[in-house]
């Protein structure tokens, strides 16, 4: 389970193969700012124990993979957005998605189960998108479409997830960003402040790199809307939304089952904009059932 920088997509990716060997790949894709830390051992252990073949990375910008540079203007890249045309930022989603590919490519895999959280929901759609013969099911988990008629963000959510700390110092930013997932975690299942503390310095100890997000932020506003384009995919597809989510509120996930011809949308009561331990069985039950019967599909086409 060592992680390695593998060239991939032209950059640096930061990744962990946990096997086995022989398992059915599947790769998990981080949201915002979040490393390939922020992943529940729970998780990652159940989907092993059915047979599959864990594999997690960074995405560009954070984490111990490549970082870039610029800084974009999010106003300018939204308005740019509205008035059609192309945004200036330092990268897309469809460049991170292609880094995703990317992994496998560096792994020797040709077809792979995919699943992400939150911008890596997004990310996932645009491997289902311009890399369809890749995948062999997606999982779009608490994510959205970039349809800008869906509700937004709670005010109080996304002033969490923007705050800065009060000083770059390891116990402020860790503190500080305990605080902010306090908001928008999954009401029925709060984590410890013991738990809590030692999930949020595991990913500052992997590596703090605020600046990354600021281009992934304007990647994800510069997408814009992919319900047209989810239209044509054809890829297996499950969606996984919590009815409590103030980040992404649940009606991005109806979208998204929505516009994929044939997906599938799983609602699950009391869950925030997390994944909390108590659910892993859960989440292991939905994505492995999805996954298999994909690969039943597969074999018999």
């Amino acid at each position: 389970m060592t992680q390695k920088l593998v060239k991939a997509n032209g950059i640096s990716i930061n990744c962990e193969d946990r096997g086995p060997a022989d398992g059915t790949p599947i790769l998990f894709v981080n949201g915002y700012t979040s490393t390939m830390m922020s992943w529940p051992d729970e998780l990652m252990d159940g989907l092993r124990d059915k047979g599959f073949r864990v594999i997690r990375y960074d995405n560009r910008d954070v984490g111990k993979s490549e970082k870039f540079s610029g800084l974009p203007k999010i106003a300018d890249v939204v308005a740019a957005v509205r008035e059609g045309r192309k945004p200036d930022m330092p990268y897309t989603l469809a460049d991170m998605a292609a880094d995703g590919i990317g992994v496998l490519d560096a792994l020797g895999i040709k077809r792979a189960h995919v699943m992400g959280i939150s911008m890596g929901g997004m990310i996932v759609q645009r491997m289902a998108i311009h890399h369809p013969e890749r995948l062999l099911s997606v999982t779009s988990i608490m994510s959205s479409t970039g349809n800008p008629d869906l509700p937004k963000a709670s005010d109080e959510a996304m002033k969490a997830l923007q705050a800065m700390p009060p000083s770059e110092e390891r116990e402020d930013v860790i503190r500080h960003r305990m605080k902010g997932r306090r908001v928008y975690q999954s009401p029925a299942y709060p984590k410890s402040e013991e738990d809590l503390y030692t999930f949020v310095a595991r990913e500052y100890d992997h590596m703090y790199y605020p600046e990354g997000g600021i281009r992934q932020y304007a990647a994800i506003m510069g997408d814009g809307s992919r319900v047209a384009e989810l239209g044509k995919v054809r890829v297996p597809f499950l969606v996984v939304h919590g009815h409590a989510d103030p980040l992404v509120p649940h009606a991005g996930g109806e979208d998204t089952a929505k516009s994929v011809p044939g997906a599938k949308l799983v609602s699950i009561d009391g869950m925030g904009h997390d994944l909390p331990v108590e659910l892993c069985p859960q989440y292991v039950d939905l994505i492995a059932t999805h996954a298999r019967a994909a690969e039943q599909k597969a074999a018999a086409e």
